[in-house]
């Protein structure tokens, strides 16, 4: 029996040793995870903080602008010159005149007074950095907007009331979308925005909460996600640890390997994406508004998974251009289209072939250089590929911009400005470019056969268009009406569902030879589907 003794202790000993690895696996794993967590957390909430302070630049940049100016006037010339002024930045609402004491004077646009649902005054309006600018909440019956007062002088200021939507906080993870919280507050706590479509439902139990303060306006961006939901997110090194913590030699560096691992965070589920070339170019035809022949196409990105889901842009674009992953996904996207479109491009000289490119990365030093090499590889011509400058971000300088607009025309490349109408693509922006071709946004297309006004801006449109020798595409087109509306103001080519979705190549290209193919034998392709 005691020859047993020797062989017992030994098996006691490596059970005791396995506890212990086991239960140091148990802490070390739970203590990392919830560490990686809270810092992917954290970088989370300073994205949403960023959003929100670009919203306010361009509400302060507007109203900066006029109050150097001096006060503003009531007179209908001044407030059609401050309506200007806000159909040149697409995050304001409206632009109101106020006394000293923050009292609405008058309005770029009347009506919108009759929403709100009360106004601040102006020692409850809360201090910048910048000492002229104050910040605070404005009521609206269908929900709250932000408002920026800048001081003209003792006696006046200029307001700009800011659309804060909810989808600027659209950041979280899938597996906490629905059990989680960011919100945009002022400084005394205010809420302005808040992701949760019903803020009065509590978040359940135990909540981690995460808050970063602006340094420049008095605002702050807090982010709230349940224990319990976390419990169940990104957790798959907890098991793996446990194996390789009871390898007692290996326990350490099978650990940090296996973190290294660790699942995706967004970033990293873009960075995989990449490298498994889940970015496919997505194609929507370009046609003219008489035949419907379709005589180019605009590629659009979808992010098709492994599994078969296919992601539209809403779901990626804004977090890839802020982590700067915009620029890879771009050229794959390109080459791709390029692959699939390569002979067609070559038989059809006057097909035209279109992408969005953001403007920090069409300032790039190295842009056109990698833009020619992968064109001139494909063995294409360049004055068959358009470069649609996007609207999500204004050039840092505009001399420089029509710099490189000019340097990327001489190599023979279409330049065109997109969602014209909206964000940063004023008037001014038009005319220093040197664009081809503007885009007329979808807005004004949805408008055109309701409201009159929207007609008379997209005739003005094509009336300067063909005054500086530029084509014009309205996007978005959907009813037969819209499509001969647009005839009448003088545009000829257009993009929409009109004709189709977008599609991907295979599918473009069947439907590209079949109506084209009836268009020039006469017959009607517009009911080609």
């Amino acid at each position: 029996m005691n020859l047993r003794w020797p062989g017992l202790f030994k098996l006691m000993l490596i059970l005791a040793c396995m506890l212990v690895f086991l239960a140091g696996g148990h802490f070390v794993a739970s203590a990392l995870i919830a560490s990686q967590q809270e810092r992917q957390l954290e970088d989370l909430t300073h994205v949403a903080l960023r959003r929100s302070q670009t919203a306010i630049d361009f509400g302060a940049e507007a109203i900066v602008e006029l109050a150097a100016k001096g006060a503003m006037h009531c007179d209908p010339g001044s407030l059609q010159t401050v309506r200007l002024r806000v159909y040149e930045h697409g995050a304001v609402k409206d632009i109101r005149a106020v006394d000293g004491n923050g009292t609405v004077l008058c309005s770029a646009y009347s009506e919108t007074l009759e929403f709100d649902n009360g106004w601040a005054t102006r020692d409850t309006m809360q201090r910048a950095a910048d000492p002229t600018l104050r910040v605070f909440k404005v009521e609206q019956f269908f929900g709250v907007a932000l408002g920026v007062m800048k001081d003209v002088d003792a006696k006046n200021g200029i307001v700009a009331i800011l659309s804060i939507g909810n989808s600027l906080f659209d950041i979280m993870p899938a597996e906490l979308r629905d059990r989680s919280q960011v919100m945009l507050e002022l400084g005394d706590g205010q809420v302005i925005a808040d992701s949760r479509t019903d803020p009065q439902q509590a978040l359940a139990g135990d909540v981690m909460t995460i808050s970063v303060a602006s340094d420049r306006y008095p605002i702050r961006t807090t982010l709230r996600v349940e224990r319990q939901a976390l419990a169940g997110w990104d957790q798959q090194p907890y098991l793996p640890i446990l194996a390789i913590a009871a390898v007692l030699g290996l326990a350490f560096s099978a650990m940090l390997a296996r973190l290294m691992g660790r699942p995706p965070n967004p970033i990293q589920d873009i960075d995989r994406a990449i490298a498994a070339n889940e970015f496919r170019p997505y194609l929507q035809p370009i046609f003219d508004l008489e035949s419907r022949m379709i005589v180019g196409a605009e590629i659009l990105a979808r992010w098709v998974k492994s599994d078969g889901t296919v992601l539209p842009p809403s779901r990626f674009i804004e977090l890839a251009e802020e982590v700067d992953r915009i620029e890879p996904i771009t050229w794959q996207l390109l080459s791709a289209a390029l692959r699939d479109l390569q002979q067609t491009l070559k038989q059809d000289k006057a097909f035209r072939l279109s992408l969005n490119i953001a403007p920090r990365h069409f300032m790039k030093s190295d842009f056109i250089g990698n833009l020619r090499r992968l064109v001139n590889d494909a063995g294409v011509a360049t004055r068959q590929i358009t470069l649609e400058i996007t609207e999500r971000e204004a050039f840092v300088n505009l001399d420089d911009a029509a710099r490189v607009v000019a340097e990327v025309r001489y190599f023979g490349f279409k330049v065109a400005i997109d969602d014209v109408g909206i964000g940063h693509s004023g008037l001014s922006q038009i005319q220093r470019l040197g664009a081809n071709t503007l885009k007329i946004d979808k807005f004004f297309v949805d408008c055109i056969g309701k409201d009159a006004s929207a007609a008379v801006v997209v005739e003005m449109l094509a009336r300067m268009a063909v005054g500086i020798s530029m084509d014009v595409v309205a996007e978005g087109i959907e009813f037969e009406e819209q499509a001969q509306a647009l005839l009448k103001c003088g545009i000829t080519r257009g993009q929409g569902y009109l004709v189709s979705p977008p599609l991907p190549a295979p599918a473009f290209l069947d439907m590209f030879a079949k109506r084209n193919a009836l268009a020039t034998n006469g017959r009607p392709a517009a009911k080609i589907a």
